[in-house]
C-alpha cells in the first residue's frame, strides 16, 4: 500500500466513526514496514472513555500487536491534526512521522476547539482554569528518589 492509501483507510474510520454513532468524526492507522499494525476510530461517547480518541486506541491496538510500549520504525496516518493530548501520547509512543488530512481549525469549525488546552499549557499550573493544587510532594518524591537509583529499570 502507498501512503495515500494509509490515509484513505484513516479517513473510511472517520466515516464508520460518524456512521456507527460510537464517537466524533475521526480515525487512525499505524503502519510499520508498509502494513497496517493498527487502527482505531473515535469511541468517546460509546465507551464514556474521555481518552478513547483515534489515535489513542489506534496507539494502544498497535502496541499491542507489536508487544512493545513503542512504535519504533512506525508511520500514523490520522484522519485529523492530533489534538494536545494525542499529540501527546504520540511523542511518548515514539512513532518515527505522523500524516494528517483535516486541521485543527477544520475540526474547531464543527466543534472539537482544542485552543484552550494549548492556551492552558503555557499558564503556570496554579493559574490554570481548572486548579492545580500542590499537595502531597514530601511523600510522593519518594518513588521518584526510588526510581532514579532502580538499575533494572525499563526507561521510557
Amino acid at each position: 500500500m502507498r501512503s495515500i492509501e494509509f490515509m484513505q483507510r484513516a479517513i473510511e474510520l472517520s466515516n464508520l466513526s460518524v456512521a456507527s454513532g460510537k464517537g466524533g468524526p475521526f480515525g487512525c492507522v499505524i503502519v510499520k514496514d508498509g502494513k497496517i499494525i493498527g487502527e482505531g476510530h473515535n469511541q468517546v461517547t460509546s465507551s464514556n472513555d474521555p481518552t478513547a480518541h483515534a489515535e489513542v486506541v489506534a496507539i494502544r491496538n498497535a502496541c499491542q500487536h507489536l508487544n512493545s510500549f513503542q512504535l519504533d520504525g512506525c508511520e500514523v496516518y490520522t484522519s485529523c491534526e492530533p489534538c494536545p493530548m494525542c499529540l501527546g501520547a504520540l511523542y511518548w509512543a515514539r512513532p518515527s512521522k505522523i500524516y494528517y488530512a483535516n486541521t485543527r481549525v477544520d475540526a474547531a469549525a464543527i466543534g472539537f476547539d482544542d485552543s484552550m488546552i494549548y492556551e492552558e499549557i503555557a499558564v503556570q499550573p496554579e493559574e490554570r482554569k481548572i486548579p492545580m493544587i500542590p499537595l502531597g510532594r514530601e511523600e510522593a518524591i519518594l518513588a521518584f528518589r526510588e526510581w532514579k537509583n532502580k538499575t533494572d529499570k525499563i526507561e521510557y
